[in-house]
This record gives structure tokens, sequence and C-alpha cells, in this order.
């Protein structure tokens, strides 16, 4: 069994308050879950209006799988014109771990 996850680090556009923050990161949150059926939340920044930390986890046996998914997450993330990508962290957890 294989774990894998990513945290990203968002700078959000023209956002001005919480309720519209919430506009756009819920959206982004509710497609990860939905087409890579991942666990995903908003797990950073939550009191910054323009800022906002999204972390998810998938489970595998397989790490080639495991690689895929999460390149899948990252790439449709990075490409969300709304937001813009600080920075990504990738972390894969095996058995040995």
């Amino acid at each position: 069994m294989y774990v894998g996850t990513l945290s990203f680090d968002l700078l959000l556009g023209d956002v001005r308050s919480l309720k519209e923050k919430r506009s756009v990161v819920r959206p982004i949150v509710a497609e990860l879950q939905r087409k890579y059926a991942v666990s995903a939340a908003e797990v950073n920044h939550l009191d910054l209006h323009r800022r906002a930390g999204i972390g998810l986890a998938v489970v595998s046996g397989d790490t080639g799988h495991l690689s895929d998914v999460l390149d899948q997450c990252e790439r449709l993330v990075a490409g969300r014109p709304e937001v813009e990508l600080l920075s990504v962290r990738r972390r894969l957890h095996g058995e040995d771990d």
C-alpha cells in the first residue's frame, strides 16, 4: 500500500473577502474529489482571503498509478486561471516508512 499527498500553496486573484475565497477554493476541492477520487480539503491560510492551502491524499497499491493521479491533480490546480500556484509539496509513503 502506498499513500501520496500533495500540498498546494495558492495565491488567489481579485478576492476581497473570505466568502469570495470560498467561492474559488470549494470548486477546486470538489473537482479534485470528483475527477480523481482523492481526499481533498482546504488546510492552510484559513483566515487569509488572498491565500489558500489545499491538501490532498490518495491511496493505491501501485506507485505508477499513484504518481499518475498526483500528476493529474497538480496539472488541474496549476491550470486554473483564477489562482496562482506558489508551491507544491509532494510526498510518497510506502509500507517501509
